[in-house]
């Protein structure tokens, strides 16, 4: 009897959840005709505030009622798509900027990217949303590799500014793509600021950094990937004079969004967030610090404390609902550009597929820059 009530309950809903289905696919803000800003106001104003809030981590919830399925935004592709199955795998960074050829790195990301969609398409084909199958990268690297000692340095383009702004532009363009209707996947410049090791005090590490050396240094190549069209920016773990970066204003507010005007969307780099109240201890709990990452700048949390706390602190008045609306609008306008509330057969990438992953071609550049980088 049980089971025939809950199918009879199942019956006399499913019509309701399919017309609810049907409507959304007509809404507004799928509509691709209409300028991207407009869809994610469209989009914006059907959200409750419980469904914006937990679209601000990285493992986005799904909105089924809106046909808004789960989305992890962490990828790595530094130098191939990184923990995903078989990929190209290319020199690492240090080594292809060696080469001092901006226009073979290029190639390079552009291939990184082809590779990354014919994953997208044949995951989300099968109705799969995991991490490191997205299509936003958390990569270049370009950070300056002052001390040989860093673990990380060969990740990063070398201790030349310049050298690594032209690098990381190269990688943006190639990874991004020049298709008027949609990224090709979004590129993230990290870490930022001023983060060059020590690895193991990362997260409570204090650096002092004169204005000179900040500007010349330490921005110079965030400045140029900013100018050059890069997507999406992420946070270091550490506090530079002071302050830690994921809850700067002088750093984030000042100089990357009024200064330089960029118009992408800020991501924290993996529990920065944590580490701004249990190890910098600047802030006391994880409410005041998501309403200072808010104010700041910050619109992405690689962990869960805006995800668990933006609630509390518009509740405490910490936080109004229209910081909240401003700072989830630039993650929005990120989805809308790469295409994920756009039918797939207005992709120019739709047909990227496994013959796309580790191919010949694929293969003899890799073998072209890891002799170039010699």
């Amino acid at each position: 009897m049980k089971l025939l009530k809950r199918l009879r309950l199942l019956i006399l809903f499913l019509p309701i959840l399919f017309n609810d289905a049907v409507i959304a696919q007509n809404l507004p803000y799928k509509n691709s005709t209409l300028p991207i800003d407009a869809r994610v106001k469209d989009l914006l104003s059907r959200l409750t505030l419980e469904e914006k809030i937990s679209l601000m981590g990285y493992r986005s919830k799904a909105v089924p009622r809106l046909n808004i399925p789960a989305y992890n935004w962490w990828n790595e592709g530094l130098h191939g798509v990184a923990r995903a199955g078989e990929a190209t795998i290319f020199p690492q960074a240090i080594g292809m900027a060696a080469t001092f050829n901006p226009g073979l790195l290029q190639q390079v990301a552009d291939v990184i990217s082809t590779e990354a969609r014919a994953k997208y398409n044949l995951s989300t084909a099968q109705n799969k949303h995991l991490m490191y199958m997205g299509l936003s990268f958390w990569s270049p690297n370009i950070n300056i590799f002052r001390d040989p000692r860093w673990g990380r340095g060969q990740e990063t383009y070398g201790e030349d500014p310049f050298l690594t702004s032209r690098m990381g532009a190269a990688y943006v363009r190639g990874m991004q793509g020049n298709d008027p209707l949609h990224l090709k996947v979004s590129a993230t410049a990290k870490h930022f600021v001023a983060h060059s090791g020590p690895e193991a005090t990362r997260d409570e590490f204090d650096a002092i950094v004169d204005e000179k050396d900040l500007r010349e240094t330490y921005l110079y190549a965030f400045h140029h990937l900013v100018d050059n069209g890069v997507e999406s920016v992420m946070t270091a773990y550490n506090r530079v004079n002071g302050q830690p970066n994921s809850v700067s204003s002088s750093y984030l507010q000042n100089i990357l969004l009024k200064e330089w005007g960029f118009k992408g969307h800020v991501v924290t780099d993996c529990g920065a967030l944590d580490d701004v109240f249990l190890r910098h201890k600047t802030l006391k709990n994880g409410v005041e610090t998501a309403a200072a990452a808010i104010k700041a700048g910050v619109n992405l949390d690689c962990s869960a404390i805006l995800q668990d706390d933006v609630l509390a602190a518009v509740n405490q008045k910490l936080l109004s609902v229209k910081e909240v609306d401003a700072s989830l609008t630039k993650v929005l306008r990120t989805e809308f550009k790469l295409g994920f509330y756009d039918v797939p057969q207005q992709s120019k990438y739709r047909t990227y597929g496994a013959d796309s992953i580790s191919n010949a071609a694929h293969r003899a550049l890799t073998r072209k820059m890891a002799q170039q980088s010699m």
